[in-house]
């Protein structure tokens, strides 16, 4: 919502920058937003039934988003709508485009929002959650969409996703967060691999191996995540964190390399040898 100012408000405030083909968005007017959401920058929300318009054909809200950018005409806009549908992967995309939202499958309604984002080819799709609450082959199927789309159209996508198995199966870079910052980020073979921080290895350690011995009861990080209203001092994890010491309490660690590779960047200040028990009692293992 941030990177292309859909959040902005008399109560928001966003700090920092987003840096977009020399501009930065953060800064940016309306006027100038509007014309990079959906052409160069393009968002496939979570909840597909509640982000199209209810009161309006599929194939019309795809025509419009191509007509918001590009000087066509409302026949060549639904042609090209039609194309789109079928591009990714509806079956009959001429009756689809007739359609309302609520007369899709849900594996449908978020194949048109792919629609939607790539309408206009952009540089950046930004997509949040796009497997949600569909069924695992559903989900399969998507991701495939999403990969093949990405190596025919060139887009880098931006993907949002609390799956680990999702990561495994789509993502080139990782970027772990936790309490609103990034705690580790790495490609996708160091950070699953060789992970650096202990949250990372908790999120690892909970996620059940096939080729392991069946357990009772999978390992779990204790307490509970931040509310997002207080912060402590130092790390946001800490108060979770078995292997916490005093530097981990008095200020924020910098995201940068201490161990690895030079491109796997964590926050945390365990040296190595607290890293490697940290791994082993989470049972977080390359394999």
């Amino acid at each position: 919502m941030s990177l292309v100012g859909l959040n902005r408000g008399p109560r928001a405030h966003i700090g920092g920058e987003v840096r977009f083909g020399g501009r930065d968005l953060v800064t940016a007017d309306e006027k100038d937003l509007r014309g990079v959401r959906g052409k160069d920058i393009a968002v496939v929300f979570q909840d597909a039934l509640a982000a199209l318009n209810p009161t309006q054909k599929v194939g019309d809200q795809v025509a419009e988003m191509i007509r918001t950018h590009r000087k066509v005409s409302t026949k060549q806009a639904r042609q090209r709508a039609r194309q789109l549908l079928g591009e990714v992967g509806i079956a009959n995309p001429e009756q689809a485009a007739r359609a309302y939202p609520h007369q899709l499958s849900g594996g449908m309604r978020q194949r048109v929002m792919i629609a939607i984002g790539l309408a206009n080819d952009p540089a950046v799709l930004i997509a949040d959650e796009p497997t949600t609450a569909l069924d695992v082959t559903i989900q399969a199927q998507v991701l495939r969409l999403l990969k093949r789309l990405q190596s025919e159209h060139g887009t880098a996508i931006v993907l949002i996703t609390h799956d680990l198995g999702v990561v495994a199966e789509v993502a080139d870079r990782v970027a772990v967060m936790y309490a609103g910052r990034i705690i580790e980020q790495g490609t996708r073979d160091e950070v699953l691999f060789r992970p650096q921080h202990p949250y990372t290895m908790g999120l690892l350690g909970s996620v059940p191996r096939v080729d392991g011995p069946a357990v009772a009861r999978l390992p779990a990080i204790t307490g509970s995540p931040l509310t997002g209203v207080t912060r402590p001092a130092g790390c946001a994890f800490a108060p979770r964190c078995a292997f916490a010491h005093g530097p981990c309490r008095s200020a924020m660690p910098e995201l940068v390399r201490r161990y690895g590779v030079e491109a796997h960047l964590d926050r945390c200040v365990l040296d190595a040898a607290g890293r490697d028990r940290a791994r082993g009692a989470l049972e977080v293992t390359a394999s």
